[in-house]
């Protein structure tokens, strides 16, 4: 379990603004050999890191889920991604599994481009997959490849959101930024894409397409905290831009696999100065509206 003060400080700043928890999109849960490889990447401050990176909660499954409930999160997600093909389909295997003994986990997909991705992604929604996760960076693969385009349409015509990194933080990718995003989504207009880190660095970029798309949503995972302001500062000039789009921002972390102890997330929020009302709907009502999550 986490410490018992983060446990106090997490509460109290939910408690604080009346609201019955948190809803985090942006958790990582995946089977046990292939998060360990994730650590191990992180750990030697692989390329797509570019500096240190210690993981914050580096603990077994069971203790990273009763962290979460201790920290009041009421739902979260288990974001997985494949690095190559023939992966996506086992990963999301293992997710129905965990969003099947977890209940308070959004059961999570993902896919790759690969000719059997429509047939795996259409079974996953029909088992109930509520999130899927696209990692463009990790995946080195555009968005817009063919292979995909039955994918997007599945995922667009059944309103089902998908936690997309896409933005060039932390070091850029052969398909990253904003230009394959704008081209998916000006074939897929009704997507309803999540910016996975608000975009970062791209941020103003990204805004661009939330203010011109109402189905894309922006995740604020590691952004405005302080390890993320250090290389990749959110622009001052752009809360403005935030604000007005209140009811699109979500709250994401990163958990487990951030750099700093979990109330940072939160308190980076607050400091902002946007408002409670603003700062109550990105840490719950955007998401349980998103995801139809009772209050």
């Amino acid at each position: 379990m986490a410490p018992a003060d983060e446990t106090v400080r997490v509460r109290q700043l939910w408690q604080g603004l009346g609201l019955p928890g948190i809803v985090d999109v942006h958790t990582h849960f995946m089977p046990d050999r292939v998060l360990a490889k994730v650590w191990a990447y992180f750990d030697s401050a692989g390329p797509l890191t570019g500096r240190p990176w210690p993981i914050a909660y580096r603990t077994d499954e069971d203790e990273r889920v009763a962290t979460l409930r201790a920290f009041g999160v009421r739902a979260f997600t288990s974001m997985l991604y494949p690095h190559r093909p023939a992966m996506a389909a086992w990963l999301n295997s293992w997710a129905a599994g965990f969003a099947a003994r977890t209940p308070d986990c959004l059961h999570t997909a993902t896919f790759f481009p690969e000719p059997e991705a429509p047939g795996y992604v259409r079974q996953a929604l029909e088992a109930g997959a509520r999130v899927f996760k696209c990692h463009v960076q990790v995946g080195a693969f555009d968005p817009n490849d063919p292979l995909l385009d039955p994918v997007w349409g599945l995922l667009a015509d059944g309103g089902v959101p998908v936690v997309t990194h896409c933005g060039s933080g932390p070091v850029p990718g052969r398909h990253t930024g904003p230009g394959p995003i704008a081209r998916l989504l000006a074939r897929h207009p009704r997507l309803r894409l999540v910016v996975a880190h608000m975009g970062m660095p791209e941020y103003g970029a990204f805004l661009d397409l939330a203010e011109r798309y109402e189905g894309v949503h922006l995740d604020t995972t590691m952004a405005f905290t302080d390890f993320s302001e250090a290389d990749a500062p959110f622009p001052p000039p752009e809360r403005k831009r935030l604000d007005g789009l209140g009811d699109r921002v979500l709250f994401g972390s990163d958990f487990p696999n951030i750099p700093y102890a979990y109330p940072h997330a939160l308190q980076a929020l607050t400091r902002l100065e946007l408002g409670e009302a603003w700062t109550r709907a990105v840490l719950y009502g955007n998401a349980a509206r998103l995801f139809g999550i009772p209050a």
